[in-house]
């Protein structure tokens, strides 16, 4: 039985679970399109940790669910033919393991006939002896096939870094984490839990955790996403903050990859979920008339691409790269909500386009040097 876990077998969805669950399943639906049309991987898994009851207690589906309806009802599976896709739903908790099965069995009966490369495990075992047994499955000389980790723990036990890292090995593998702030911060310093801290982190430097009006919050999200960085040699990783409804950081969201396009994809789910572009939701905001913006404020990424090109003529790929490796923005803000309003107010120009404010590949962009653009 899971400690410090006091909901019963099944339990109401807040807001920030459903907030999480829309980043899940719009990532999802590019990551199956990636791959179910992929020439060099016939195999994927999808490993969700602490996969839960299957529900909640308005009977609202829970991670397992919507992800096999993710792809199952994806636009393209029909053409995924020749991808077998695992899914691992790992639960502890005997009752709510015996609810899941239930509810992966009415699944299962709904689509009659169940598609042969659509694979189904269900484990109870303790995360810890669930990720040992999947290491300890692969043939020597072999790497776990490519797969999304979604490892949504309750606290902060029982996800040490050293086994997130051997899990994640494979160039392929993505991890999408869930990281219990509130906790964290409140035990940091406390010295009796320090041994699930140093293996959540990987190290004892969250010992040095600041007071809280001394930038504690932002020390201990640093600490731990530089430590993902370091010891799972992931290149790309961003963090959504979940607020609870007394106004409190109450969580983050990790999310790790070594691609480029699945760091741009994942970017683009949470821009969709977080308009303003600040990568948080909050729970007192969660069903109220809040009045956001359609189109993201690319002014910032404006300022940012004139001062790094600044003097320089480099192909459109080039920008929509370096807006997708080194800022917050994806590849779907490039074009009309920041080049288009850099060409009309004299910002770039092009030596090759054919059409002003198009931006097909292969054209060219003429950034001013700074003191050219200041001056104008």
């Amino acid at each position: 039985m899971p400690k410090g876990d006091s909901l019963p077998t099944v339990w109401e969805r807040p807001p920030h679970t459903k907030a999480k669950h829309d980043i899940l399943t719009r990532y999802l639906g590019a990551w199956f399109g990636i791959f179910g049309r992929s020439r060099y991987h016939q195999r994927v898994n999808v490993l969700d940790g602490f996969a839960g009851p299957g529900r909640y207690d308005d009977n609202e589906p829970g991670s397992p669910v919507l992800t096999l309806n993710t792809l199952l009802e994806h636009r393209s599976f029909a053409d995924f033919g020749d991808t077998t896709f695992n899914f691992i739903f790992n639960e502890w908790n005997g009752q709510r393991f015996a609810s899941l099965q239930r509810v992966l069995a009415d699944v299962k009966a709904s689509r009659v006939p169940w598609p042969k490369n659509v694979q189904v495990m269900e484990r109870d075992l303790n995360f810890q002896e669930l990720a040992r047994e999947l290491l300890g499955s692969i043939p020597a000389g072999k790497q776990l096939a490519p797969t999304f980790a979604f490892i949504d723990p309750f606290g902060y036990r029982d996800v040490p870094l050293a086994l997130i890292r051997d899990l994640v090995d494979h160039p392929s593998c993505e991890l999408f984490i869930y990281f219990d702030f509130n906790s964290v911060n409140r035990f940091a310093n406390a010295g009796n839990v320090d041994p699930h801290f140093t293996a959540l982190f990987g190290c004892d430097e969250y010992k040095n955790a600041p007071a809280s009006d001394a930038g504690r919050g932002q020390f201990i999200h640093d600490l731990y996403e530089r430590q993902l960085r370091r010891e799972c040699e992931f290149a790309h990783i961003c963090s959504f903050e979940m607020i609870t409804k007394n106004g409190h950081t109450g969580s983050y969201l990790f999310f790790c990859t070594r691609d480029d396009q699945a760091y741009d994809k994942m970017k683009e789910a949470m821009w969709k979920l977080a308009p303003g572009g600040g990568y948080r939701f909050d729970d007192r905001l969660a069903g109220a008339p809040v009045l956001f913006e359609d189109e993201a404020n690319t002014g910032p990424l404006q300022d940012e691409l004139a001062q790094h090109f600044a003097g320089q003529t480099v192909k459109f790929e080039d920008v929509c790269q370096y807006v997708i490796t080194e800022t917050p923005f994806h590849s779907g803000q490039v074009k009309k909500l920041t080049l288009k309003p850099m060409q009309e107010a004299g910002r770039i120009s092009s030596p090759n386009q054919r059409r002003k404010n198009t931006f097909p590949k292969g054209t060219l962009i003429e950034f001013p040097s700074v003191t050219a653009w200041r001056r104008s």
